[in-house]
Order: structure tokens, then sequence, then C-alpha cells
């Protein structure tokens, strides 16, 4: 049961990276949550992405509905009595990050002339992510770390779709940040530094 939960968790950590990779957007009223509990496939984004929009404003109105996924997954992990207080403020300082990120995207996508992509329940960020099924701290810290991971990969892997290079600067940034969460959740797990280069992307 451990090995199935542990399969599922990388699973959704490459569906979340193909997801940017293969659609570049998502449209008000689909978050990234649709993909992460089936095939994020190429195919099966593009007939989600009926009135998206296209180049920039579609990939950032991507990343906003993954943001809003890292918020979700550390409000309700964060509220379920699960994390110790060491680990419960660690937390608290991710989702201080996320919302900032939430934030400089939003604010991109209105300029730009859009509308930023609304936010899921947390009903329905809790029964996509699997939320119920989290035990323990550790459950939810293995969980943390898969979307830190799946976030830094979705970044570094839009960074060259991106035409305005001042949003690729913001997207290596938030790359940056993805890759440091993760980084701090892999070592709570005890997990050895990879030995192969090139960890993202």
């Amino acid at each position: 049961m451990i090995e199935k939960n542990r399969l599922k968790t990388a699973e959704r950590a490459t569906d979340r990276r193909n997801f940017m990779l293969g659609g570049g957007a998502a449209i008000a009223g689909i978050s990234a949550l649709n993909f992460l509990s089936g095939p994020a496939t190429a195919a099966a984004v593009k007939r989600q992405l009926k009135t998206a929009g296209e180049g920039d404003v579609g990939i950032l109105q991507g990343a906003l509905a993954l943001e809003m996924e890292g918020i979700a997954a550390y409000t309700i992990a964060g509220g379920s009595g699960l994390l110790t207080p060491g680990t419960l403020k660690v937390a608290l300082v991710f989702l201080g990050h996320h919302k900032a990120h939430r934030d400089s995207l939003a604010n991109l996508i209105i300029k730009a002339g859009g509308k930023p992509v609304e936010p899921k329940t947390d009903a329905e960020y809790t029964a996509n992510l699997n939320l119920g099924a989290l035990k323990s701290e550790g459950d939810v810290v293995k969980l943390a770390a898969a979307l830190e991971q799946g976030a830094a990969n979705a970044y570094v892997g839009q960074v060259a779709a991106l035409q305005d290079r001042s949003i690729g600067h913001l997207f290596a940034q938030l790359s940056t940040d993805e890759a440091v969460h993760w980084a701090v959740l892999s070592g709570a797990l005890g997990n050895s530094v990879p030995a192969e280069p090139y960890l993202f992307g």
C-alpha cells in the first residue's frame, strides 16, 4: 500500500510537469488538478483548453492554477493536525511563498488584459490530490515534495516558450523557490542528494 501511494505521488509530479509542457495554459474553471488524478497527455490538455488563450497569458494561467493548487495543499494539510510545530512553521513559510507567486502571476495576467483563473473549492482540491488519504506527517511531506518537484520542472520547462523575457525571469525565480522547497522537504525525508546533474527541467 505504501509503495502504491509512492508511485501515485510520483505520477502526480510527472503529470504536473506534463500539464504545463503539453498545454501551456489553463482556462477559467479548469485547474491543473483535473490532470493530476489521470494521465496528463498533451491530447487531454488540448481537449480541455477551449478558450484558454495562447502565448504568455495562457502559460501564466497554467502557472497560476498550479500555485493555487500548492496554496490549497499547504492550507488543507497544514490544518489537518498531522504536522508537528516545527514542520508546520516551515509549511507556513512555503505557503507564504506560494501566495506571493499567485499574486505576481495574477497581476501579470490582469496587466495583459486577461482574467485570472479561479481557484477550485477545498473539496475539489482534497479529492483531486487525495488529501483525505494523508495519515501522518511523513505522508504530508512526501506529497508536498512531489508537488514542489513538479512545479520546479513545470517552470523550467516553460521558460523557453515565453515571449516576454521579463516573464522568463520571473519563471526562473519561481522555479528556484520551488527547487528550494523540494530540497528542504527531500532532506526532511532523509533522501540523499541525487548523483545525476540537471535535476529539473
